[in-house]
């Protein structure tokens, strides 16, 4: 069955959707190196990936800026631009929430001990992965309905696990005997943001599901 898209008249925006929805990839990619980093006290390397995830939003915004402008000027998919302009916008959001995080070590400098690395690291890449699979379901969507589910319940599999990994770690954090409670709370702010990227991710994909059945009536 040939996959069918949403835009009839296409005027550009789909490679602009597939740009952006590679830089939501690239800014995923471009956190784990990043955090990775700080944990090999890497600063500088740190320093240079929060640069660069930071120019990465940057672009993003201004490719969301440009399809918002095409849907409009050329009034595409009039009966389903407010679903496209609310996916892409919470999309743009959910890839600052990297950017977000990284400037909390950067400010915060927070001491991870070694016994805390390998759970952070799993807990970032359920983040990351739940972001990814959220970044397919938006192809999928874009360009062929069909396969919207094959990547959209992976997200929710990758929330569960992010929220499995914060609670272990968040565990060990308040058993460990020492880090005073400042230490401890201010680890598990940090723990709580990384989580909230995968919850933010599973609730952007509940509302596509709904624009995806809108869109099979």
């Amino acid at each position: 069955m040939k996959a069918i898209s949403i835009f009839k008249e296409r005027f550009g925006i789909e490679k602009e959707i597939d740009n952006f929805l590679d830089l939501a990839s690239e800014s995923g990619l471009i956190f784990i190196q990043g955090i990775n980093a700080y944990l090999a006290n890497a600063l500088d390397v740190f320093s240079e990936h929060l640069a660069q995830n930071v120019a990465t939003e940057k672009k993003a915004d201004s490719l969301r800026r440009s399809i918002e402008d095409l849907l409009y000027r050329k009034t595409l998919i009039p009966e389903s631009r407010g679903d496209v302009l609310e996916l892409i916008e919470r999309m743009d959001a959910l890839l600052g929430q990297f950017k977000g995080v990284m400037f909390r070590f950067e400010i915060e400098r927070p001491g991870i001990g070694l016994e805390f690395h390998e759970e952070l690291k799993t807990l970032n890449n359920c983040a990351v992965q739940s972001v990814e699979s959220m970044t397919l379901s938006l192809r999928a969507y874009f360009k062929d309905i069909s396969q919207v589910n094959d990547h959209m319940h992976k997200v929710a599999f990758w929330e569960t696990e992010s929220d499995k990994s914060a609670t272990r770690l968040q565990k060990a954090i308040f058993a460990c005997s020492k880090l005073d409670l400042a230490g401890k709370m201010q680890l598990r702010d940090i723990v709580k943001h990384i989580d909230r990227i995968a919850d933010q991710a599973e609730d952007l994909a509940d509302s596509l599901a709904i624009f995806a059945i809108k869109r099979s009536l």
